[in-house]
C-alpha cells in the first residue's frame, strides 16, 4: 500500500520502534556505502534517526548493487554507520564495526566478506 511520500509500505500491523531495540540484524537500503560503513541516503535522515535505536551488538546491512560500494563517502556527525554491505554479486564489504568490535563481522552473501 502506498504510506507516506508515496512509498511503498506493508499493511498494519507495523512493528513498534522499539523493536529496533531487539533486532539483531537491519537490512538498511541504500543508494551507496563505503567501505567505513558511510551509508548515502535520500538526505532526510529518516534512517540515521531511527538506527541510534540499534543495540550495540545489532549488524546494520547496507543493501547495494555492486557498483554502489565505494571507497568513501562524505560523513556528517549524525550519520549511522553500516557494520557491513550487502550486495547481489558477493562483492560485500565489512567497514570498522560502528562500535569497534570487529569480532562482529559475519558472512551475508555466497561469498566471504573482505576486510
Amino acid at each position: 500500500m502506498a504510506g507516506r511520500f508515496g512509498l511503498l509500505e506493508p499493511a498494519a500491523p507495523w512493528l513498534p520502534a522499539s523493536a529496533l531495540t531487539e533486532a539483531d540484524l537491519v537490512l538498511v537500503p541504500a543508494l551507496a556505502v563505503d567501505r567505513r560503513g558511510v551509508r548515502l541516503g535520500r538526505g532526510r535522515g529518516f534512517y540515521d534517526r531511527s538506527l541510534v535505536s540499534c543495540g550495540p551488538r545489532a549488524r546494520l546491512v547496507a543493501v547495494v548493487r555492486d557498483q554502489e560500494l565505494v571507497d568513501e563517502l562524505p560523513c556528517e556527525p549524525h550519520d549511522v554507520a553500516m557494520t557491513h554491505a550487502l550486495t547481489p554479486g558477493g562483492r560485500g564489504g565489512c567497514p570498522a564495526h560502528r562500535r569497534n568490535d570487529a569480532a562482529n563481522v559475519a558472512v551475508l552473501a555466497l561469498k566471504t566478506l573482505e576486510c
